[in-house]
Formats: structure tokens, C-alpha cells, sequence
């Protein structure tokens, strides 16, 4: 045992770095540091680093601040390593193609959707090594009061610790801190820069003020369907005609539909994982904006948009579910929870643009994990959820998604650039009561928009059916999904 002052400890194996503060508090407190004198005993060198920051007071000046902030940009760099068994994700591509125009890129998407462990993809893919990505979590709980000024200490450390000019700056969770975005447009000429980001702090009007037309955005979702079967180890090759693999892929998708796919829930089949998130972006995302009076106002009327989905929402009916007799704190509340990511709407298609604002919307959930999280029943709301993934699955591809309603209604209709290219219904099956109903809406909606054909995605059902001069696919998801 060897004593610092009052500190009674073993010998210890330190790194050059923790053995010079270790020289330094033999006296007690060095002028230099600031550490001071504390009664602990350390079993490890992690502890003893661990106390060592705990009596560590900061003197007048930068330095301690540099010095503790270097402290943790070493330990992130551990951290920030590249485990073989990382599920792929089919955002990498898209990222890779962004990282190309040499912009500054957000990504952007619900707590929880594999943002970090997508920039650990791509530093595995481009095969980065250690001096050409430096990465920072500001959702570090020691990074709590990190400050403007921090910022250049960053750059500091990254040619201190002779990083690659070309070194690629990762930034995560980066609406934990402020003022980041004068920084990023600062560096942006000279460091390439990725940032993840969880909410609208992210899309502040600060950012669209200060970085439009200098980043790319990218929106990440929870896993697709053909991620899930990745994540599963299911084969879906050669399905058109393999029989058991046909199975194995029907079989995912109900449990796909059920639970969702938030890539821990899915790799660790813990079901509490999707209640403390679902509650995580209530309280943090949402309830936080408004104040503790409206706690339980707010938390009825997301979980009647949630049991909702798919279905026109009207802000009167939000207000007496809710209590809420403000109509535009309801609205306030619908915005926080697309700013969350949590909740996407989709508005009914016209040509005018104005009626097209006025018009009711629909909403939709990011993952059918927290529908049925919230009491949604998936036995009886099967359709609901089917129709719900198909839209997830719509917003994976980058699809502009609108709802057609006229004397009949048609689900999804699709538009690149000034048209509607394609419409689809969903329906879990097609049946003698709801097969007439599901054509005629589709129909109507082809001879509106001057289409030749269309899609009813179904569980499992196919054919193809011609009514006129228009066709119609009846198409199984778990061929749609994964095509």
C-alpha cells in the first residue's frame, strides 16, 4: 500500500498520463492541478482514476478544464470501437454517398434508432484507423458543462494528438450541447463533420438559419424489414421458391409487426426496452416543453394519437380527450411529437396548395413497437399495424407520402417531383366484405391521378386483378417489404 497524503491506495499500474496526476498528489494538492486531499481507499485503477477526478478542483484559468475534457475525449476514443457483430445497415450507403460531397451531414431520427452505431459502420467500412475519426458523445454525463469556448479545444486536441488533416469529426448527441452549429460552419471548410441528433433541437430555427445549402441531412429509422430479417439471421434469398424460407420470413414478419424493430429490443428481445423509451421521449422530448401542470393532459392525447394511427386526427377531438381546451397548444403538442420523431403525418393530396394545409391529417408511429407499447392490441388492430409498417417502409425509401380521399379513399399515394406516381392500399386480408370496398377506393384513385395500376399490399395474399382498363397487384408484404 503506498499513502498520497491521506489517501491510503495500492500500487498501481498507471498509463504515463494517470501516473503523472498520481506524482502530482503526494503533496495533497499541487498548485499545478488542484486535487485535493481525500480519505478513500481505491481497489483498481479505475477507481483510483475515478477518485482522482472526484477531488479534482478547478483552479482560475483554462487549463483545468482542458486538461479534464482531453480526459474524456481518450476514454470516448476507447469507446468508440467497431464490433464484428454490428447489424448493416442499408443507411450506409446513402451515408457514404453523402460523406462524398464534403458538407457538413446530420443525421437525424428517433432516440434509440442506431445513429451511433451507424457512424461505427461507416468508420468500419471506409476502414478508418484511429488518427483519421475522432468521435465525441455529448450525451456524456462528464461533458455536462461543456461550453462554447470548449470547442476549440477539441480542434486543439485533435493536432495535439497528431489526427489525420483528414481526419472525419464525429459528433454525437449534439443537441445536448449549444452553440455548435457556428463551430460546424466555422470548421466545415477545413474538417469533414457527421452529427447525430435525437429532436428538434437538432432543426432549431438557429441551425436552418445558419446551415442551409452548407449540410445534408440524413434521417435514420428504426430497422426496415430486411434489417430485421439481418439482425434475425433469416434468409429471405430464393423465397419466390423456397417453401420453409417462405415460413421463416411470414413467421418475423408478425413478430415485425408486433414489436417493431428498435435494434436493441430486436437483438435482445427485452420488451421493457420499448416502455422505457416510449417514456423516455414523453418525458424528455415532449412533456419537458410544457411544464408539470399538463403531465397528464399530454400523456392522454399521445396515447390516443398513438392508438390512433392511420386513422384522420382532428384538433377538437384531441382537446376532449385531453382536456386541453387550447387549440393551439394542442397543435404545439402534435409538432412537438413529429420534432421528436416519434409521430410522422401525412396530409390528404390536392392540388391546391392551400386546401391541402387546411385539410385533416393522418398519423403515423416511427415503429410499431411503440403503438402496441402503449396497449395497442395487435389481435384486433392487425390491419392498423400492417398499414402503419407499409408507411415506415414508404419513408425508408424516401417516398413524398400523401393520403387520396374523395367519394372513396385510397391509403398511400406517392409524388416525385410535380406528380403522383403511385397508390396503394393496405389491407391485412382481402376478404368478401372489404375486397369491393379496398378495389373501388385504389380505382378511384388511379383514374384521378391518370395511373395505369395499382398495389393492395395484403399479409399474405396474391393476385393480380383487372377491373377495366386499370390493373390492380395484390401483393404479400413480406414480398413488398423486403423487394
Amino acid at each position: 500500500m503506498m499513502r498520497i497524503g491521506k489517501i491510503s491506495l495500492p500500487t498501481l499500474s498507471l498509463s504515463p498520463f494517470y501516473s503523472e496526476v498520481f506524482n502530482r498528489g503526494r503533496s495533497g494538492r499541487s498548485k499545478k492541478t488542484g486535487y485535493r486531499k481525500v480519505s478513500l481507499f481505491a481497489e483498481s485503477d479505475t477507481q483510483f482514476v475515478s477518485l482522482l477526478r472526484q477531488s479534482y478542483i478547478p483552479k482560475k484559468g483554462i487549463d483545468m478544464e482542458r486538461q479534464k475534457l482531453y480526459e474524456v475525449l481518450f476514454d470516448q476514443q476507447k469507446e468508440f470501437v467497431t464490433p464484428a457483430d454490428l447489424v448493416q445497415r442499408d443507411a450506409e450507403d446513402d451515408l457514404e454517398t453523402l460523406l462524398k460531397a464534403k458538407m457538413p451531414i446530420l443525421i437525424t431520427g428517433v432516440r434509440r434508432c442506431g445513429k451511433s452505431t451507424l457512424l461505427k459502420l461507416l468508420k468500419m467500412r471506409l476502414k478508418l484507423r484511429n488518427t483519421e475519426a475522432m468521435y465525441v458523445n455529448f450525451n456524456d454525463e462528464r461533458l455536462v458543462g461543456f461550453s462554447t469556448d470548449n470547442f476549440q479545444m477539441i480542434n486543439d486536441y485533435l493536432q495535439e494528438q497528431k489526427y489525420d488533416s483528414r481526419a472525419i469529426l464525429f459528433m454525437d448527441e449534439i443537441q445536448e450541447t449549444t452553440n455548435w452549429e457556428k463551430w460546424v460552419d466555422r470548421i466545415k471548410d477545413k474538417r469533414r463533420v457527421i452529427i447525430t441528433g435525437s429532436n428538434s433541437k437538432l432543426l432549431s430555427s438557429e441551425l436552418s438559419t445558419i446551415m442551409t445549402g452548407r449540410a445534408l441531412t440524413l434521417r435514420l429509422y428504426p430497422f426496415s424489414f430486411k434489417e430485421f430479417l439481418r439482425a434475425r439471421n433469416v434468409d429471405a434469398s430464393q423465397i419466390d421458391i423456397d417453401r420453409e424460407r417462405q415460413n421463416d420470413v411470414r413467421s418475423a414478419l408478425k413478430e415485425y409487426l408486433e414489436f417493431g424493430g428498435f435494434p436493441k429490443r430486436t437483438l435482445t428481445n427485452e420488451n421493457v426496452i420499448l416502455a422505457e423509451l416510449y417514456e423516455s421521449i414523453l418525458y424528455k422530448d415532449i412533456v419537458s416543453k410544457f411544464g408539470p401542470r399538463q403531465v397528464r393532459s399530454i400523456k392522454e392525447m399521445v396515447h390516443y394519437v398513438i392508438s390512433n394511427i392511420s386513422k384522420q386526427l382532428s384538433t377538437r377531438t384531441l382537446s376532449e380527450v385531453s382536456a386541453i381546451k387550447n387549440l393551439g397548444t394542442i397543435k404545439r403538442i402534435l409538432e412537438r411529437l413529429e420534432e421528436a420523431f416519434l409521430v410522422m403525418t401525412v396530409p390528404k393530396y390536392d392540388y391546391s396548395l392551400r386546401k391541402q394545409i387546411q385539410n385533416p391529417k393522418k398519423a403515423y408511429c416511427v415503429d410499431n413497437g411503440i403503438v402496441t407499447t402503449s396497449g395497442f392490441r395487435f389481435s384486433d388492430n392487425k390491419g392498423q399495424l400492417l398499414e402503419n409498417a407499409v408507411f415506415v417502409e414508404l419513408k425508408h425509401r424516401g417516398h413524398e407520402i400523401y393520403y387520396h380521399s374523395g367519394k372513396k379513399e385510397c391509403d398511400f399515394v406517392t409524388k416525385a417531383g410535380t406528380r403522383i406516381t403511385e397508390a396503394m392500399q393496405v389491407s391485412y386480408e382481402l376478404t368478401d366484405e372489404n375486397k369491393d370496398r379496398e378495389i373501388k377506393g385504389l380505382v378511384e384513385a388511379l383514374d384521378k391521378y391518370k395511373l395505369s395500376q395499382g398495389t393492395i399490399i395484403t399479409f399474405d395474399q396474391e393476385e393480380i386483378i383487372s377491373t377495366g382498363r386499370k390493373k390492380v397487384n395484390v401483393v404479400p408484404a413480406w414480398k413488398w417489404l423486403i423487394k
